[in-house]
């Protein structure tokens, strides 16, 4: 029979080490139990894996969470130990400081944890809302259940901010390249023919208006002018970021942020496509309404919505329904408030919530379209303009010269 190594405690609280000879681990649980001792760590005896120090910093990427909870949710399925489906996943990452992660997860359940206590150790990889979910599947024996509906929340969660980001590249590259080319015109083309309209001139001549303001405007760039508005850019965003940091500074800029014209609106229906995604998946799963909200408004990513969900939170624990908060926040549409009263009353809450969730997500798709459907002709616009003007400028002076050599012949 194996040597077990233990760490527990006994009834005084006092911490007793040691080692038992036992069939298995629960044999020794049991052992210890009629010994008035709470087993708190546990492992075999010679094979002890040393775990690696976990780097203190490392990230893991959202695609790769979905991935392992979808892995892990068909290995629970097809009936492997828990033990053996951490280590084989933790084998085949790629991400070392996810694969460290992962070894600790293992060795932590291995030695008589939970597994929602063993990932809650590690909260910068598993956020409050994972842990919460598996600790409601582990109590209700629907492990699996749990991992796969976790998996799709969060490859949701992902489509979400994937076509957001991928909307807002076009308009971007094509202003920073924009910004590029003007730059360059600035910097190598019109100090050439400022150096040739100078020569062409006569004494107490001076050159169009637009064509002195383009050469000004080109002297200031290509001199300190440049790099005092890189270096201006640069600190602006620097101190709204340390602003942003502030309570206050954060809560000032997710109000602006939220009532920006054009993208504000886009933003809110993201937030409550947000909020009723992951309020869904809890209760579904079921985490209890008031912890559901409390992890809700804590991932919500905008203060405001956050205060927002905080409230019904608080109206919810003071004995209200769930739709008379929702509608004194003035943050959620009433067609949101409606709906959610709708699946209060049928008993529906968790699919009501889904459905607002599929809804506000196709929102988002039509809004972010609509946008770059106005947006493109608007730098269009401001492209020919831009460009347009700095020509005209330099071919007036061109135009003045053609016009007196055809008088002096």
């Amino acid at each position: 029979m194996p040597t077990y190594v233990f760490k527990g405690r006994n009834r005084l609280g006092e911490v007793l080490v040691g080692e038992r000879i036992a069939e298995s681990r629960e044999m020794l649980r049991q052992m210890l139990r009629r010994e008035q001792v709470m087993l708190t760590t546990v492992k075999e005896k010679g094979r002890e894996i040393a775990v690696p120090k976990i780097a203190k910093r490392g990230k893991v990427k959202t695609k790769d969470l979905a991935i392992f909870a979808r892995q892990f949710s068909v290995m629970i399925d097809a009936g492997l130990p828990l033990v053996q489906c951490l280590d084989i996943l933790a084998s085949q990452q790629a991400n070392k400081f996810f694969q460290q992660v992962l070894t600790q997860v293992r060795q932590d359940v291995e030695e008589g944890a939970t597994l929602a206590a063993a990932l809650a150790r590690h909260p910068k990889v598993f956020d409050q809302l994972f842990v919460n979910m598996i600790e409601a599947g582990e109590t209700g024996g629907i492990l699996d259940l749990i991992l796969q509906r976790l998996s799709t929340f969060i490859e949701k969660i992902v489509k979400l901010k994937r076509d957001v980001v991928s909307a807002m590249i076009y308009p971007a590259a094509v202003v920073c390249i924009a910004v590029v080319v003007v730059a360059a015109i600035m910097i190598f083309v019109i100090p050439q023919f400022q150096a040739i309209f100078l020569g062409l001139l006569g004494p107490g001549e001076l050159l169009p208006l637009p064509t002195r303001i383009v050469m000004g405007v080109s002297h200031f760039i290509a001199g300190w002018g440049g790099l005092v508005v890189l270096v201006a850019i640069i600190g602006i965003a620097l101190a709204l970021r340390m602003y942003y940091k502030t309570p206050g500074g954060r809560r000032r800029i997710d109000y602006l942020v939220l009532k920006a014209p054009l993208i504000g609106k886009i933003l809110l229906k993201i937030a409550v496509a947000r909020f009723a995604r992951t309020l869904s998946t809890l209760l579904s799963s079921g985490v209890p309404i008031l912890q559901a909200l409390d992890i809700t408004a804590r991932t919500a990513g905008n203060v405001i919505v956050e205060a927002a969900i905080t409230k019904i939170r608080e109206g919810v624990e003071r004995g209200e329904s769930f739709v008379e908060p929702l509608k004194a926040t003035d943050i959620f549409p009433n067609m949101v408030a409606q709906m959610v009263g709708i699946g209060e009353q049928t008993g529906a809450l968790d699919g009501m919530l889904g459905k607002i969730a599929d809804f506000y997500e196709q929102e988002v798709d039509a809004a972010i379209a609509n946008l770059l459907t106005m947006i493109e002709p608007l730098m269009i616009g401001f492209l020919g303009v831009t460009i347009g003007s700095i020509v005209i400028a330099m071919y007036l002076p061109l135009f003045t010269l053609i016009g007196k050599l055809s008088n002096s012949h």
